[in-house]
């Protein structure tokens, strides 16, 4: 790879971080990190920016310029229980003209490729058995989130058929890895302490992406001439249930899974009671992706396997708690 300049935003987020560390491994390569939190320790390659809230009266031209390629990680994420009147125009604000107004900057700057890391729920939140969302489906996005990084992807793709800075976009399922959070975080926890969990009877199935897996799936779309322009799923290529999850991080822990067999009907008509439907179909529900174009296109296949991404994973939060 030659020498490149590069532009991340989220870098203080679990997966922009984790870019920022990858990319300033190679060399001839200078990283610009605009974060909010400068306390953050980078690499020495990497310059650090104050930056605020990313929206659309952003002025990114002191930063754009000279960079090479830019990678947007940044967004307004999805919020589990939104206490917004208009959810969506907050997401819009965010993810729609923030983005928008950083690329249209990053065509003044001359950047050549603008990387823009949408999500699966473009796509929609579930799948039937054995018909994963490829890259090319019809968008089905359902919530506000998902709507928004649709807009985004549609804003930067006439963006670049009107300029022709090139675009690629990349819609991860759920990223775990280690210092991960959030539920995935709190599974661990569980298995850890040996609480017994209702879950050993679910037989959905579920694509996940490790952190390693999808870093290097962005590196990788940085130069390669066939991403230009193109949309990938991102994943691990293996899918499992939530059962089967659940032991896989059980005996990654070294600790044994306490896995009831509860009626899957039984649990999803309690979880609809108790307003908890969303969290309901992440559990129980499928949702897979075929990422067959990462290999046609790019010769793109997942460097870390499911079991090794865990047992890494695992072992983070086992040193976590030793420390």
């Amino acid at each position: 790879m030659r020498s490149l300049t590069f532009l991340i935003t989220g870098g203080s987020g679990f997966l922009g971080g984790a870019l920022i560390n990858r990319l300033a491994l190679l060399p001839e390569t200078s990283v610009i990190a605009p974060i909010r939190d400068l306390r953050m320790v980078f690499p020495s390659s990497v310059r650090s920016v104050p930056f605020g809230d990313i929206n659309g009266a952003n002025d990114w031209h002191g930063i754009t310029k000279s960079v090479d390629v830019v990678i947007h990680v940044a967004a307004r994420v999805h919020v589990m229980h939104d206490t917004l009147t208009d959810p969506l125009a907050a997401f819009r604000e965010v993810n729609v003209e923030g983005t928008l107004n950083l690329a249209r900057q990053a065509v003044e700057a001359g950047v050549k490729r603008f990387i823009f890391i949408s999500s699966i729920k473009v796509n929609g939140e579930q799948t039937s058995s054995g018909a994963p969302y490829t890259a090319d489906d019809m968008p089905a996005p359902v919530d506000p989130y998902g709507i928004s990084k649709l807009e985004a992807e549609q804003g930067l793709l006439a963006l670049a058929a009107d300029t022709g800075m090139e675009v690629v976009i990349i819609r991860p399922v759920l990223v775990y890895g280690p210092g991960v959070k959030a539920n995935f975080l709190s599974m661990m926890r569980w298995l850890y302490r040996g609480v017994p969990l209702p879950f050993g009877a679910v037989q959905n199935r579920r694509s996940l992406v490790a952190l390693d897996n999808l870093v290097d799936l962005i590196v990788t779309c940085i130069d390669h001439p066939a991403a230009a322009n193109q949309r990938f799923l991102a994943s691990d290529g293996e899918d499992v249930s939530t059962t089967d999850l659940l032991r896989k991080l059980a005996f990654a822990l070294g600790k044994p899974a306490h896995l009831i067999r509860v009626p899957v009907w039984l649990m999803s008509t309690v979880a609809t009671f108790l307003g908890r439907r969303a969290l309901s179909q992440r559990l129980f529900g499928s949702l897979q992706v075929d990422i067959t174009k990462n290999q046609q296109l790019l010769g793109w296949t997942p460097p870390v396997s499911l079991d090794d991404a865990l047992g890494l994973t695992a072992q983070y939060f086992l040193d976590a708690r030793r420390s």
